[in-house]
């Protein structure tokens, strides 16, 4: 995500069942994952050049209620891993619980 104000960031887009925590949390431990797992993305958190990620909480069945919304519920569709557009992210802010 690149904001209009503020460092760019990696956006999530989580569904979960039940929870009720703080979200920050999840932020938190997947920012740090992330950095474990890849030290370019370290180093660009670490150089001020991305912000920590950003995790948007989905409400319950949200892939699947999205999938339906486009005729793609079923078969071999899937949705989408990764997009470097901001068009799979807004149909999916409509599902932020």
């Amino acid at each position: 995500m690149n904001p209009v104000e503020g460092l760019p960031y990696h956006e999530w887009f989580i569904e979960l069942t039940g929870y009720v925590g703080d979200i920050s949390l999840i932020e938190q431990n997947l920012d740090k994952v992330m950095q474990k797992q890849n030290i370019y993305y370290q180093d660009l958190i670490e150089g001020k050049i991305l912000r920590p990620a950003k995790v948007s909480l989905l409400k319950p069945h949200a892939f699947r209620d999205y999938m339906q919304s486009i005729g793609k519920l079923g078969g071999q569709n899937k949705v989408p891993r990764l997009s470097n557009d901001r068009k799979l992210a807004n149909e999916l802010d409509k599902f932020i619980s």
